[in-house]
């Protein structure tokens, strides 16, 4: 079968083999195969809903990417966006020096950047299908969508499942899901068909509109709507309104109180400017294992 390649060059620090811990120890994308030296999926493309199935290696200062198809601009981005190197990171590892608890969880996994969903809309669905379930059940559903909905795309020689487009989702059957969940699924099709759940869509707002924006979706709480903005857009600077396990976190490792309100996170937030999603997802990240000296192998 015919590849296409390109490299990405990040900006600033990056690891790629952090970004492969990450991805093998996070619930919504343990299931993927990995042999510890690449990263491969498959996906609906945004920028036209087909699919393409995509090869990640480490190379010298950012990634080699191979594709299962022609890549132009758009999905050269997209790839990117995945792996956060579509924004300048140059500046990141200062805001470590100011603050000496994220310092020192940037020197626990230096080079880690936001591993994001392929697509806002993937984001989506995955926001509504993992409501009150564990991640690693709601993993299991979605694939079990994409095997059932979803095209086949054969990347190094093995089949992956793409989670199947808007249209695809829209005209469906019955999804395996509660009823108030299919629905909410099919709203978010129409909104992303209408454009708005999509990466140039929601990057072009400003954080609080596209929050705001996001919350007026079928089935998208505050939690939903900073998960699809930060982890399936990838803005690099939006702090989630309310996100109660990040609260959690935060309260342990600065001190706050118990009772301490959704303004003292954000005031707090402010320092991380303009990597407030970098910073998050660093924290959140600390509690998957990623962090774990143990699993810091040389890739």
């Amino acid at each position: 079968m015919t590849t296409h390649g390109f490299a990405l060059t990040a900006e600033g620090l990056f690891d790629f083999g952090a970004s492969l811990r990450f991805v093998e120890d996070w619930p919504a994308t343990s299931a993927l195969p990995s042999d510890g030296q690449a990263l491969r999926f498959a996906y609906c493309a945004e920028s036209d809903w087909l699919p393409i199935g995509v090869t990640v290696t480490a190379a010298p200062g950012g990634v080699a990417v191979a594709t299962t198809r022609a890549a132009g601009p758009r999905i050269r981005d997209e790839v990117a966006r995945t792996l956060s190197l579509d924004v300048d990171g140059t500046g990141f590892a200062e805001l470590g020096e100011a603050d000496p608890v994220l310092g020192d969880l940037q020197r626990r996994s230096p080079g880690l950047r936001p591993v994001c969903f392929w697509s806002p809309w993937e984001a989506a669905c995955w926001a509504v299908i993992v409501q009150r379930s564990s991640m690693l059940i709601a993993a299991r559903l979605k694939q079990r969508i994409a095997e059932r909905y979803g095209a086949k795309v054969i990347v190094d020689g093995r089949a992956y499942s793409a989670f199947p487009p808007p249209v695809t989702l829209l005209e469906a059957g019955g999804l395996g899901l509660p009823a108030q969940k299919e629905e909410w699924l099919r709203g978010l099709a129409r909104a992303a068909l209408d454009g708005v759940l999509t990466t140039e869509h929601l990057r072009a707002l400003g954080p609080e509109e596209a929050l705001a924006e996001l919350r007026a979706l079928p089935g998208v709480g505050p939690f939903s709507a900073g998960l699809i903005l930060i982890r399936g857009a990838g803005a690099p600077d939006a702090f989630p309104g309310d996100e109660p396990r990040l609260f959690a976190i935060l309260r342990e490792v600065y001190g706050l109180p118990e009772d301490a309100p959704p303004a003292a996170y954000r005031r707090l937030s402010e320092e991380w400017r303009p990597y407030r999603s970098w910073a998050s997802f660093l924290f959140r990240a600390s509690t998957y294992g990623v962090m774990d000296d143990r699993k810091r192998t040389p890739h």
